[in-house]
């Protein structure tokens, strides 16, 4: 997916708070009108920056302040020369509020002005202007098929706030959505815009503040935070007499019988990403490979929970899971990984062993689900982890009181205080194998050196998915490991 400008707010608001947001503005002396005056500019100059030589405009408009938002964009286009058509969708009535007063100004303007119907022909560029964040539920008709006939037209689409059936607190599909090619969002930043399947409904992103005053915008309450290069926590710039004690011994455990590619990768990028020393305990079939891979690795063929237990004292972090499997043999270092007292991550079978088991992860560990392990954990299904991956991430740290990984489109990280952030980064390139095997490796280095589970897998989840970036650029096949480069050239980026 695209990753989102640089330049966009680190707040992420649900549909309530952004309401309340607006509120706020209006209660402090902005007229509700006059937001909507300013969005129909904004709205107005991405369309023409997007498509200027298209000079024909549809609204799809709905009864609320979105369609307020199409009235007015409707007269602003026909006011430059565009040909310009209004379709209204729903209840014939003219809109209320401020949404009429625009009605009422296109009308004047001299905007042609409909009803719709599944006859009636889209032209020029749509503008879907139906619903915005106030659905509740799933999509009804005439809007459904409103929002298929947009679908099938074929036209470029911008959607005005958020695309039409699309959640603004969720990003799930109200069973059908407007699937536009530029999103101009406003006030706030919706959170349903960025995780899930939203990108592909959400196209392009834009965002217009409204020339919102600063005060009510630092008073509102927002439901997480972006990841970006400015937020994300540093690893701390390396004085010259460090040595290798001083940066953390990342233990590895896993890698049973034909599974011993998931270890080595964890190790790689535990390696890569600065841990002073890595050790692997797995299975004796994989040393042969581990030791010819990564001779600077400290590789020990492991049997029992006694024997990992005794290797592990020497260790700050363990990961926990790659390749671990679910029989006798990882089971039983599982159960070692549970009397540690070492910080830990637990990825892959670690967690699917957790899910069997009603037991306490340890403290500081950091949990790295992809969603069918998520629902595992959470004894649901993987669609209905998908359908509210905020609440589920949410769910997660707060069920083993340990910081959760949720991975995905729009990655999650919530810590058990119910905090929230999320990664729009990243690429389709990177769904294959062991990629998650090169987070957890990256996370557990990242804590050995230093930092809390909290910042660890902030700072691992946006410098996994920054990497993944930059191999995409060199084209599809993006194997696990091609990541340990670019993560080491990423990480340096972030040391202050």
């Amino acid at each position: 997916m695209p990753h989102s400008p640089d330049n966009l707010p680190l707040a992420l608001y649900s549909a309530d708070q952004v309401r309340a947001l607006d509120a706020r503005l209006i209660a402090r002396g902005t007229p509700g009108f006059e937001l909507m005056t300013r969005a129909a500019h904004a709205i107005w100059r991405v369309l023409r920056r997007r498509w200027p030589d298209v000079e024909r405009l549809t609204v799809l408009a709905g009864r609320g302040n979105n369609a307020g938002d199409g009235y007015l964009v409707a007269a602003l286009a026909l006011k430059a020369g565009w040909q310009v058509q209004v379709l209204a969708v729903g209840d014939s009535a003219a809109p209320s509020g401020d949404a009429r007063r625009a009605y009422d100004e296109a009308v004047a303007a001299g905007v042609p002005i409909r009803p719709w119907s599944e006859c009636a022909a889209l032209d020029g560029v749509v503008l879907d202007a139906l619903l915005g964040t106030g659905i509740r539920g799933m999509v009804r008709e005439p809007y459904a098929q409103a929002i298929r006939s947009v679908n099938a037209s074929g036209l470029p689409v911008l959607a005005v706030d958020i695309p039409s059936g699309l959640c603004s607190d969720t990003g799930q599909v109200l069973g059908v959505a407007v699937r536009a090619q530029q999103t101009v969002t406003l006030i706030g930043l919706k959170i349903g815009l960025f995780t899930g399947v939203a990108p592909e409904w959400v196209g392009a992103l834009a965002f217009d503040d409204l020339q919102a005053e600063p005060g009510p915008v630092a008073e509102q309450a927002w439901t997480a935070q972006r990841l970006s290069s400015d937020s994300v926590p540093r690893l701390p710039l390396r004085p010259f007499s460090v040595h290798k004690g001083q940066l953390g011994h990342v233990l590895v455990v896993g890698g049973d019988h034909g599974f011993g590619g998931a270890t080595l990768l964890s190790a790689q990028s535990a390696l890569r990403s600065g841990a002073g020393l890595v050790s692997l305990a797995t299975r004796g079939e994989n040393l042969a490979a581990a030791q010819a891979r990564l001779p600077e690795v400290m590789s020990v063929a492991v049997a029992s929970a006694n024997q990992l237990l005794h290797l592990g004292k020497a260790a700050s972090v363990w990961v926990v899971g790659p390749g671990l499997g679910q029989a006798a043999w990882g089971r039983s270092l599982w159960s070692a990984a549970l009397s540690s007292t070492a910080a830990q991550v637990w990825d892959a079978d670690a967690l699917n062993l957790l899910a069997d088991q009603a037991v306490s992860v340890p403290a500081g560990t950091v949990l790295t689900p992809h969603p069918g392990e998520a629902a595992r954990l959470l004894g649901m299904s993987t669609a209905e982890v998908q359908a509210d991956r905020p609440a589920a991430a949410r769910a997660l740290a707060r069920r083993y009181q340990a910081v959760c990984v949720l991975k995905g489109a729009g990655t999650l990280v919530a810590d058990p205080e119910g905090s929230l952030w999320l990664c729009d980064r990243g690429h389709p390139a990177m769904a294959g194998a062991g990629l998650g095997d090169v987070l957890a490796g990256l996370i557990g280095a990242l804590r050995a050196q230093g930092l809390s589970a909290r910042a660890a897998a902030c700072l691992g989840v946006w410098v996994h998915a920054v990497a993944g970036e930059r191999q995409a650029e060199l084209g599809c096949g993006v194997a696990a490991s091609d990541l340990c480069a670019s993560i080491r050239q990423v990480l340096q980026e972030q040391v202050e």
